[in-house]
């Protein structure tokens, strides 16, 4: 399912966060979100899985545009892992990730054999099916995550909205999470802070500062030492990765002397 973002503002208390930014994402792509801090990343996402309303603009899956439908259709086509999405629920881990099935079930029916098992698997395709019966809140920060992936997986959406999805994890759990969503044939639009695993993951980047997209393409293309001098603040080294051959990156504070 294809995402495509048309000229969408968002402004709040009189400051344009988002500014008329275009972007898409391809049927089956992971397309990454990078910028530093405070550059609107976040504030872009949260207009693309409804949590805030553009002021102008258009989300569209597959040419419909995302604002006709009703919030369990869209739900059915699209779900989303906030940045603050790890609040300390009272459920066990099982219970969470049930929550990712109730876009597919009618009124008040409760979960089924079918629900249950896709949770199950969810859990394992994360690696946490052995937390199914722990409590959310006693759950480490990097396991919390990886159960809210799952939740998001047991949704079976069409297209994955992720806002730093590997915060809190470990080094080997960051590379298994971003393999996983890529070989999962979804639609991916992911906001990443570390460069280099946008670079080895992501299928194409948009870079964002002060709320515009000022630069978009490959990751070869896109990173390189002038933009990141200008929208990081950093000196960039690229070197090239011996086995995938995927750009990486080493930095320097700009100004630092060679």
């Amino acid at each position: 399912m294809r995402l495509d973002i048309d000229d969408l503002t968002l402004t709040a208390a009189g400051s344009t966060l988002v500014r008329e930014v275009s972007l898409r994402a391809d049927s089956g792509e992971l397309v990454g979100l990078v910028g530093p801090n405070g550059s609107g990343k976040s504030s872009l996402l949260r207009c693309v899985y409804r949590a805030v309303r553009p002021d102008a603009g258009t989300v569209r899956l597959d040419g419909t545009d995302l604002r006709g439908l009703t919030p369990r259709q869209s739900a059915r086509r699209l779900a989303a892992l906030p940045q603050e999405g790890g609040g300390d629920f009272e459920f066990t881990v099982a219970e969470v990730v049930a929550m990712g099935r109730l876009p597919h079930q009618r009124g008040t029916a409760r979960a089924g054999a079918e629900d249950e098992e896709l949770c199950a698997a969810a859990l394992k395709r994360v690696g946490a099916g052995h937390l199914a019966e722990r409590g959310f809140p006693s759950l480490s920060g990097g396991e919390k995550q990886r159960v809210l992936i799952a939740r998001a997986l047991a949704q079976q959406p069409r297209v994955l909205v992720l806002d730093e999805p590997t915060n809190h994890l470990d080094i080997a759990q960051q590379l298994e999470v971003l393999s996983l969503v890529r070989g999962d044939g979804l639609t991916v639009l992911a906001a990443l802070h570390d460069l280099n695993l946008a670079a080895a993951h992501c299928d194409r980047l948009y870079v964002i500062a002060n709320g515009a997209i000022v630069a978009s393409g490959a990751p070869h293309d896109v990173l390189v030492p002038e933009l990141l001098a200008e929208v990081f603040g950093v000196r960039a080294h690229r070197v090239r990765h011996p086995e995938s051959g995927a750009v990486q990156l080493l930095f320097d504070r700009l100004g630092a002397s060679p």
